[in-house]
């Protein structure tokens, strides 16, 4: 991520670590269980090594690591709070395939080779150049590079409704969730800016990546682009 960009995660995210996995559900409406269920299924049958950028409290991360239980899986997060909470669910969870890493994503460039590298919520914040050239060389030939995030929806009629949520959001919810005032107030004009599919197809082509897809969910809401290392 650049320095602004890490300067807007570490405002919008600071001291949301314990309520994180529950404000996703409920202010995607249960929606999220839908897109991650989408990037499990394009994750290639058989992979014995998985990367999860900015993986969070580990929410795919351990359905990743539940899916593929012989595979090596390797979060990625730059939040301690929220990492501390993902090594917690890890240890209840007794899951012995999965591991954390304390950093940003595009600093990480491991020898090892990956079959597959996802992430969720990452791409509006990072900085795609860097972090598409590193996926490049960790994924081994044929691998796959799955991203998901939010989108704006395009649809201007729906878009109006999307805007009024997020003032429901900006009152009612940062009123009984305080500490995601940051998010509710800061992310509807970063969602309005970003054109982060644009940008990363452009830096995938860029860096050799074949067989791009772009696909939209949930009336423009959301997106999950998938590229495949020649």
């Amino acid at each position: 991520m650049t320095d602004h960009k890490t300067e807007i995660v570490r405002r919008f995210f600071s001291g949301t670590g314990r309520t994180y996995d529950l404000m996703v559900n409920l202010n995607t409406f249960g929606f999220d269980i839908c897109w991650k269920r989408q990037i499990l299924g394009k994750i290639p049958k058989g992979s014995t090594c998985i990367m999860d950028q900015g993986c969070g409290t580990g929410i795919l991360t351990f359905q990743i690591a539940r899916r593929f239980p012989r595979c090596r899986v390797i979060g990625v997060e730059l939040r301690d709070e929220y990492l501390a909470i993902a090594r917690e669910k890890a240890h209840a969870l007794k899951l012995r395939n999965v591991e954390f890493i304390l950093g940003k994503a595009e600093d990480f460039l491991f020898e090892i080779e990956f079959d597959c590298i996802t992430s969720s919520y990452l791409a509006k914040y990072a900085d795609l150049e860097v972090l598409t050239r590193n996926t490049m060389q960790m994924l081994r030939n044929g691998g796959i590079v799955i991203m998901h995030d939010f989108t704006y929806p395009p649809n201007r009629t729906f878009a109006k409704i999307w805007e009024f949520y997020f003032k429901l959001l900006q009152t009612g919810g940062r009123w009984k969730y305080p500490q995601w005032q940051e998010i509710y107030c800061g992310l509807p004009t970063l969602l309005r800016e970003t054109r982060w599919v644009q940008e990363l197809s452009k830096t995938l082509v860029e860096n050799g990546f074949s067989d791009i897809r772009i696909r939209s969910y949930t009336l423009g809401t959301s997106a999950i682009v998938t590229a495949r290392k020649a």
